[in-house]
């Protein structure tokens, strides 16, 4: 497999320190990478802020237009007729709710475990926090340590379990030269490796940022719904100020029952029902797919796999014991049927 990243070729311009195993780097070395921002920070994409959700579920064209009507209400006294924001504050808490669910646990979603890591500075081995650990540092993994940044050994041997990152489930065994990635174990053995990537670099927080990367989602409901709402806020105002007319034009009205009529004559126009019914639905899928343990991000990706007719998995160095059947074959080009079977025979007698 090709761990190398396309980010990495920054690092090619860096100038590389080659420090001697068993005294590390010196205190100005540190300082001369932590300038260069060449630490082992988190790089990876944040998810949305609580206050962000909130916001983005807010400020829409739908909840807009209802808070606008309901100010006026509240504005002319007459609460009691406020009661369709029920409806709004609804859908709206449906929303926020399982965004922030989906938000807290993909925060967690972390790879590297460990807090702490041994390094040689100075010719003196000292823990250190690993956001501290800073490119060409000196690192010491021994049995049940876990690799937290990519490192190349350069003395001694190790067993390493890669199984959190690429898939593998037997243990790797790695010696001086090899790369040791970042979220992987020591099983056994002791080896002294310098680190080869920090931070962005790692192959890990490929993965990460994979994980918990900010995309806006294409839901052709959401989008329905939208124009539906924009398209009926056009005649809202002329129907608006005509049926406002109208009831002024009834002698028994006061301004504010005029008021109160007009605005529930015109929510009779917006779709809440369908916003809410398109939300609760939506929620429910949620909530079953949580049986199987499937974290749903924002309730109308939720369309999204609805409308996928297949899903591609991939679990790159799991299929190592050789159990596989072949169910049968499918020749795409007829000038290669003579070759066919002795090829599988081949690799069959092989394996």
């Amino acid at each position: 497999m090709n761990y190398n990243l396309e980010n990495n070729d920054e690092l090619k311009k860096v100038r590389r320190f080659t420090p001697d195993y068993n005294k590390g780097l010196s205190e100005n070395e540190v300082n001369q990478r932590l300038d260069e921002g060449l630490f082992n920070d988190e790089n990876t994409v944040p998810t949305k802020t609580i206050p962000q959700i909130i916001t983005s579920n807010l400020c829409t064209f739908f909840n807009i237009l209802n808070f606008s009507l309901a100010v006026i209400i509240i504005i002319i006294g007459e609460y009691k007729n406020i009661l369709f924001m029920g409806v709004v504050l609804c859908n709206l808490f449906i929303g926020v709710i399982q965004e922030i669910r989906s938000k807290l646990t993909i925060d967690k979603l972390s790879i590297i475990a460990s807090t702490k890591a041994d390094v040689i500075r100075n010719g003196i081995r000292t823990k250190i926090s690993i956001e501290q650990i800073v490119l060409d540092d000196i690192l010491i993994f021994e049995s049940g340590y876990q690799v937290v940044t990519d490192s190349i050994i350069i003395k001694g041997s190790c067993d390493v379990n890669e199984s959190f990152v690429t898939g593998e489930s037997d243990a790797i065994y790695k010696k001086e030269g090899d790369l040791l990635l970042a979220g992987s174990f020591i099983v056994s053995g002791k080896c002294t490796a310098k680190a080869e990537r920090v931070g962005k670099y790692n192959y890990v927080s490929k993965i990460s940022s994979g994980a918990k990367y900010i995309k806006k989602i294409n839901s052709e409901i959401m989008r329905t719904l939208n124009k539906i709402v924009k398209i009926i806020s056009f005649f809202i105002i002329p129907v608006g100020i005509i049926i406002a007319l109208n009831q002024f034009n009834i002698d028994e009205n006061t301004f504010e029952k005029a008021i109160v009529q007009s605005i529930a004559a015109i929510i009779t126009i917006i779709p809440e029902g369908l916003m809410l019914l398109s939300s609760t639905v939506l929620a429910v899928g949620v909530v079953r797919l949580a049986k199987y343990k499937v974290l749903v991000q924002e309730l109308y990706c939720i369309e999204t796999l609805a409308r996928v007719d297949t899903l591609c998995l991939d679990k790159t160095g799991t299929l190592t014991e050789g159990s596989m059947e072949v169910i049968d074959t499918v020749i795409l080009n007829e000038n290669y049927r003579e070759i066919m079977e002795p090829a599988i025979s081949s690799i069959v007698n092989s394996l």
